[in-house]
């Protein structure tokens, strides 16, 4: 079975690099589904307005021809633990499929615009379907690890100079900073990371629990703090 593509995803994030791990845990995250020219008829989603949420299923394109193995090692754990593929949300699966749920913020003629998406910007999606409440909604359901292993949020140190730059963005930016981009296994208080946000390079360091933005990076200009 061939599936292509019927849209593809423009997103803020401009590399893998500091996307959330899951869908919905950034208030404030915009991202718009841009249909492909021939599902980009007006009828196509007629009636949507109705409803408040969609499962998107895509492609992890960057993934395409990385290596899969039946066990994962999964960043709720650390990153030292391993499990199996089919326990976890990896990215690294045998048909580089996601699936997410987000938050319908507006309709358009061939786009729509979603809230709390964790898609790179040129996500391909291959379908688009509704989430309904009655149906898929299961708040009794067992968690497996995720329900004893808790994200630990980390505080954010933004300087003003930062903010004014960002403006609207740097409450979003904040947010997805919180709950630590890097790597799991990474634990060096002097190193410092870069993540694309938008049209920023994002530089900061992590100690002791507290993510400090060292500077940001705008094309070929700086901004140093």
């Amino acid at each position: 079975m061939q599936i292509d593509p019927i849209a593809y995803f423009r997103s803020p994030f401009r590399s893998k690099f500091g996307i959330p791990r899951q869908s919905g845990l950034v208030d404030g995250l915009l991202g718009e589904v841009v249909f492909e020219p021939a599902w980009s008829d007006a009828n196509a989603v007629k009636g949507l307005e109705d409803f408040s949420r969609l499962w998107l299923i895509w492609g992890f394109s960057a993934n395409v021809d990385a290596e899969k193995h039946a066990t994962v090692r999964p960043p709720r754990l650390g990153g030292n633990e391993r499990v199996g593929v089919f326990a976890t949300r990896s990215p690294f699966r045998p048909n580089n499929l996601g699936l997410s749920c987000v938050e319908i913020v507006k309709v358009g003629q061939g786009s729509i615009t979603v809230g709390g998406a964790d898609l790179m910007d040129g996500t391909p999606i291959y379908d688009v379907k509704l989430y309904l409440p009655s149906a898929d909604a299961f708040p009794e359901a067992k968690g497996g690890f995720t329900d004893s292993r808790q994200w630990e949020h980390l505080r954010v140190k933004m300087p003003e100079s930062v903010r004014e730059e960002l403006g609207k963005s740097a409450d979003v930016l904040t947010k997805i900073l919180q709950l630590d981009p890097r790597p799991h296994y990474h634990d060096d208080a002097s190193r410092v990371y870069g993540m694309l946000f938008l049209d920023w390079d994002v530089r900061f360091r992590v100690a002791d629990g507290v993510l400090e933005v060292v500077e940001l990076r705008r094309q070929t200009d700086y901004l140093n703090v």
